[in-house]
């Protein structure tokens, strides 16, 4: 393959992704999403924005110290401040980047920034020069760029590679362009700005008219090899372009894209695609490309018969390509530890002893009931066991009374400490019940936001996945629980937003 063909993927789902409302991770979610996204290949992890917050800043300080294959990455405004907060906090990463952003576009000089275009070019300048002295891997965007004056953009362009920017990145920061109109943008800056050759061109395309990826692949077509995007395409407003999408449309179409290539390892983009549905609470439309529940299933008869004939027929992309193993059947009531171990391992999950001896007892419980335990169960299990921390509460027993011409009634046994604590509450229904008599143990109240469940596989015997986001006083909790039985799965995802809010509230003390 040849390298300048090579199109490297700048992930921001831990920078722009978390700005998806509702969509926070807390620092052990961002951890976990960032060693996913190195063992899934991505070239550039954007961490966050270290000067937004105390909190991100340390976000992207843990990143970069333990990320070693990514290049990561850290977003500035072109300000000395923003600037030095990015270095102080990738400066320990083994490749690090700084990137310095600036709305360009006349609408933005006039309402946002109040300057003319000399002064952006000057601000523009000073500021990748400042960052340059810092560290060498400086990526720089004029924001809004698709409604920026095409003249003055190429002149923003050429000023900032001159000053040391290695990457520009063309951001459609709106979702405005089309796709042969933002494919052309790309085009004419390779032909317009003499210094272009200096500097990779990257994009950054919002999906506000669904086109985010169809952008994001003409300008590839166009010369642009670096994509910016994000997992499940979460990001502000409609979110950003999806990176499965793009990487699987270049994978797959390569004539189309004369030999571009990624180096992503598309096995794990299911496994990362339910990682961060789990940390931001979004499920991920069962209708979805590439990582939906339905990519690869086939209901009509035509096209069930095509595909047993000849998989070709209905299929571009075998579902084993992007990591799907919904059909793959790993354990039983039989399987021993080290089967199970075996089998976390394959999946790349790593636990410590008293970890795995917690989620083997889980697993042998489900599996009892369960005649067929599948990777996706086992991937459940472990989320949710992984939330109980050190002195958490603990789900000991649940019984639910309930019925049409009765008032629902819920006694709830929980742990902590060593100690068992129970409560019998009445509610509008069981969950409600069930959640009031938590209330009354933990001595936490909190109001619950929203509430979803979906199976994890398929069949009556199915996991049921709980998914919650709870307000705790001033804090938002996206948390899940996983059970055959959904009032359990109810009742596991509400105390895992309680431990996870007392686990917050310890560490801010």
């Amino acid at each position: 393959m040849d390298a300048k063909n090579k199109v490297l993927i700048f992930d921001t789902t831990l920078r722009d992704g978390e700005q998806a409302p509702g969509a926070s991770m807390n620092d052990e979610e961002k951890m976990e999403i960032a060693f996913q996204l190195e063992r899934l290949g991505v070239d550039i992890i954007e961490a966050g924005f270290p000067v937004s917050s105390p909190g991100d800043f340390k976000a992207v300080q843990r990143v970069a110290k333990h990320i070693k294959a990514s290049i990561v990455c850290g977003l500035a405004r072109c300000i000395k401040k923003d600037i030095d907060a990015v270095y102080e906090a990738v400066k320990k990463a083994k490749r690090s980047r700084i990137h310095v952003f600036l709305a360009t576009s006349k609408i933005h000089r006039q309402f946002k920034l109040k300057m003319d275009k000399a002064q952006i070019l000057q601000l523009a300048v000073d500021s990748v020069r400042y960052a340059k002295k810092k560290v060498d891997d400086i990526e720089f965007s004029p924001e809004d760029a698709s409604r920026t004056e095409k003249d003055f953009l190429y002149s923003v362009i050429e000023a900032a590679i001159k000053a040391g920017a290695t990457t520009v990145n063309i951001p459609d920061t709106v979702g405005y362009a089309m796709p042969d109109e933002y494919g052309r943008l790309i085009g004419d800056i390779k032909n317009h700005v003499p210094n272009i050759e200096k500097a990779i061109i990257s994009t950054h395309c919002h999906d506000d008219l669904g086109l985010g990826v169809a952008n994001s692949l003409a300008a590839v077509r166009n010369g642009a090899r670096q994509v910016e995007c994000t997992i499940n395409g979460i990001g502000e407003r409609a979110g950003n372009a999806s990176m499965e999408e793009i990487v699987m449309a270049i994978r797959t179409r390569g004539d189309h894209y004369d030999g571009c290539f990624t180096g992503i390892k598309t096995q794990e983009i299911y496994r990362t695609s339910r990682l961060v549905s789990k940390a931001t609470g979004f499920i991920v439309p069962p209708n979805k490309a590439i990582v939906g529940q339905n990519a690869f299933r086939h209901e009509s008869g035509i096209h069930q018969d095509g595909v047993l004939k000849e998989r070709t027929t209905y299929e571009i992309m075998q579902p084993e390509d992007v990591g799907f193993t919904l059909t793959n059947l790993v354990l039983g009531k039989h399987s021993g530890r080290h089967a199970f171990k075996e089998r976390l391992k394959t999946l790349g999950i790593a636990l410590n002893d008293k970890e795995l001896d917690k989620t083997f007892e889980r697993f042998k419980k489900i599996a009892d009931k369960k005649k067929q335990v599948y990777d996706d169960d086992l991937l459940a299990i472990v989320a949710d066991e992984s939330k109980l921390i050190a002195s958490a509460w603990e789900l000991v027993d649940l019984s639910i009374i309930s019925g049409i011409k009765i008032s629902p009634r819920a006694t709830v046994s929980l742990a902590h400490k060593g100690k068992t604590f129970d409560k019998t509450s009445s509610g509008d229904g069981p969950i409600d019940a069930c959640y009031k008599a938590i209330d009354s143990i933990v001595k936490v109240k909190g109001e619950l936001l929203d509430y979803s469940i979906q199976s994890v596989t398929h069949g009556k015997d199915a996991l049921g996945e709980v998914t919650i986001k709870v307000k705790f006083k001033d804090k938002s909790i996206i948390a899940h629980g996983a059970s055959e039985d959904i009032i359990i799965a109810s009742a596991r995802a509400y105390v895992n937003a309680i431990n996870k809010f007392l686990s917050q509230n310890r560490l801010s003390e």
